[in-house]
């Protein structure tokens, strides 16, 4: 599939926001374009209010060619196949495709593909899961996480370009139904010795993120992100 034709599923994450919930507008919290006297831009961000419980659907982890790579003891260099992961992840869509009431969004976090950046088969896995991916209701709007073997274990300013060319931004928010959802790029958490600059900036982002949700008395805020900050204590390395 071409950046063209995979354009109207896979781009959305577009300015640091996800226009796929655009249609609910309702409160502008900036209409300068900035906050708190930042001299940066910053895309206007809208919320709707609360209308209602609802849910989401969350995945992790597709990785095109992990099963090949697993049972070969390869996972390093391995997953020249992804047969079964392609045939797991077709039902899994046809089975949030038939929800009734429809989720509000389909959120995958993180390792689309197996294959790291620079190794062999990269372009076909990403191929074959935006051929699969495309099969998702219309209505069910698609929400991509990036991990590490979608970025690299280190990232690089090259790297998460490719990432946001090929699946859009790399960190992102939007609300729905009243309620904040972040997305972060944790591997700026794990590792950004090759791009500092542009670990500061998510910094920068999420901390006016995190003013925006105290501004407007938030009550509930989600944070999708591959690598969890902690395992079972807060205060663990």
């Amino acid at each position: 599939m071409s950046a063209a034709e995979a354009g109207g599923v896979f781009h959305r994450a577009r300015g640091r926001t996800l226009d796929a919930f655009s249609a609910g507008k309702k409160k502008c919290l900036y209409g300068d374009g900035q906050l708190l006297g930042s001299q940066e831009p910053i895309p206007c961000l809208c919320i709707s209010p609360w209308k209602g419980p609802f849910y989401f659907i969350q995945g992790a982890d597709p990785q095109f060619g992990l099963m090949k790579a697993w049972s070969t003891g390869d996972c390093d260099n391995g997953g020249d196949e992804w047969g079964q992961e392609i045939r797991l992840t077709e039902q899994a869509v046809k089975a949030i495709n038939k929800l009734n009431p429809k989720p509000k969004f389909f959120v995958l976090c993180g390792d689309l593909i197996h294959a790291m950046p620079g190794t062999p088969w990269r372009k076909e896995q990403t191929e074959d899961l935006q051929r699969v991916l495309k099969a998702v209701d219309r209505d069910i709007p698609l929400v991509l996480v990036s991990g590490n073997h979608d970025l690299g274990n280190v990232p690089t300013a090259e790297t998460v370009e490719e990432f946001c060319q090929t699946w859009g931004d790399d960190y992102f928010s939007f609300w729905v139904g009243g309620v904040l959802f972040l997305v972060l790029n944790s591997q700026f958490l794990y590792d950004a010795s090759r791009c500092p600059v542009l670990k500061q900036a998510q910094d920068h982002w999420l901390d006016q993120q995190l003013s925006i949700a105290e501004q407007q008395r938030c009550q509930h805020a989600i944070v999708f992100q591959h690598i969890p900050l902690f395992l079972q204590s807060i205060d663990e390395d």
